[in-house]
């Protein structure tokens, strides 16, 4: 089988949703498993639902009717008959959310949060299948959380690969095309959990992993893999091959084309992943494989904007040594803080993080008790793979660095922006 990865920006609308029947056309359909994320900025409307609903905000109303208004017009747009039976699936899924958010008791953030913005890629997969079949397309829509197992760390769940693979192998049907949802799976108690955000890569991997897929093709707006974010860097150029080591090492320093996580379950069966267009769907892309690490070798930038560096020192001046690196690591992982670049001396300790929870003033709080804390907020980190002097001078131009770190085929550079 081949497993086929559709973001939200290539199902935002009608237009790309009739778009994506017509990649399906050029490519072809036959045992395909399709993994499809919530259309266009789905997922961020319901985090404001979240936020609302947290808040008991008057506006809570009001953001839910913007989520149903966005996804009818999309219904109205593809179906011209609207007693067709997708109009009544879309709205009996909504009338589950209503349900929920009536009715829930939780006030576990992380809990609720996965069940409300879930309904995102149930909206967008229902609509997807009844557009498909419209169209003369046999599919079989397939419910993620049946299929893909996981604990109950809600946010950041992790997956239960025996369960998981138990589940896939048995039910999955081939010779037809599969739709399911991204980013989704369930707890042993049925609850709804999500991988991570841009998690529906990872669904992609998992699926093809089980299933002992052809290959994986991640479809986006983009022709491939490019050597940096084109929204960050001028003359982006496209990378035909990276090998799967390369492509994890991108991935670890936050390139965010391919989710950390996808990779480790293709490379252990080397399923090949290609990363293509959807605007020109037979173009090769890119192709992350056994091969050339780099192809052609270009140095490659990361940008992570929003990220904090904070140095600790020891009070009395003594030496940061191995215990006290070891309980500063402890308390990063028990606020769920994410650690990009560490960089240590006699007597202080640097380290640039990413506060994805918002814990960071729960830790400058218990790190205070041992030591001091200074901290810069809104600074950049920048990676760049085989770096040369030119790569390295243009990051730098018009920036404070704040702190360096060179190895022998990486630099990293913590900026802010210079004031003049």
């Amino acid at each position: 089988m081949r497993i086929f990865k559709f973001g939200g920006a290539s199902v935002k609308d009608a237009a790309g949703i009739k778009n994506v029947y017509d990649v399906l056309q050029k490519v072809g359909y036959e045992d395909v498993l399709f993994v499809v994320s919530a259309m266009g900025k789905t997922t961020n409307a319901l985090e404001v639902v979240v936020k609302d609903y947290f808040e008991k905000s008057a506006s809570l109303q009001s953001s839910i009717q913007e989520v149903k208004k966005y996804h009818n017009q999309i219904l109205l747009d593809l179906f011209e008959d609207e007693k067709s039976p997708v109009f009544k699936a879309v709205n009996d899924l909504f009338s589950e959310l209503d349900y929920f958010l009536n009715h829930n008791k939780s006030p576990n953030y992380n809990f609720v949060y996965d069940q409300i913005v879930s309904f995102g890629e149930l909206v967008s997969t229902t609509i997807l299948s009844h557009y498909m079949t419209y169209r003369g397309i046999k599919t079989n829509w397939i419910d993620v959380r049946n299929y893909i197992k996981t604990d109950a760390t809600y946010r950041d769940a992790e997956v239960d690969w025996d369960a998981t693979q138990k589940c896939i192998a048995k039910n999955i049907k081939r010779k037809v095309l599969n739709i399911t949802q991204g980013f989704l799976g369930a707890d042993e108690n049925g609850f709804t959990t999500t991988l991570g955000r841009e998690g529906s890569d990872y669904t992609a991997a998992i699926f093809a992993y089980c299933l002992n897929a052809e290959s994986v093709t991640i479809w986006k707006d983009v022709p491939g893999v490019m050597n940096a974010d084109p929204r960050y860097f001028e003359n982006a150029s496209l990378l035909n091959q990276i090998s799967y080591r390369e492509a994890i090492e991108l991935a670890f320093y936050g390139a965010s084309v391919i989710h950390p996580k996808t990779l480790q379950p293709l490379q252990k069966k080397e399923i090949p992943l290609y990363v293509k267009s959807f605007i020109e769907p037979l173009l090769p892309g890119t192709s992350v494989s056994k091969g050339a690490d780099l192809e052609p070798h270009l140095p490659c930038f990361i940008v992570k904007k929003n990220q904090l560096l904070m140095s600790l020192s020891s009070i009395d001046f003594s030496f940061i040594m191995e215990e006290n690196i070891s309980e500063i690591f402890a308390l990063l992982h028990q606020f769920k803080i994410k650690v990009s670049l560490i960089q240590n001396s006699a007597i202080s300790f640097s380290v640039c993080i990413e506060d994805k929870f918002g814990n960071f003033n729960d830790l400058k709080t218990m790190l205070s008790k041992k030591f001091k804390v200074a901290y810069n907020e809104n600074v950049s980190l920048y990676t760049i793979r085989h770096f040369n002097d030119k790569a390295a001078q243009m990051v730098e131009e018009n920036k404070v660095v704040l702190l360096k770190q060179v190895s022998r085929e990486t630099m990293q550079i913590v900026t802010k922006e210079s004031i003049d």
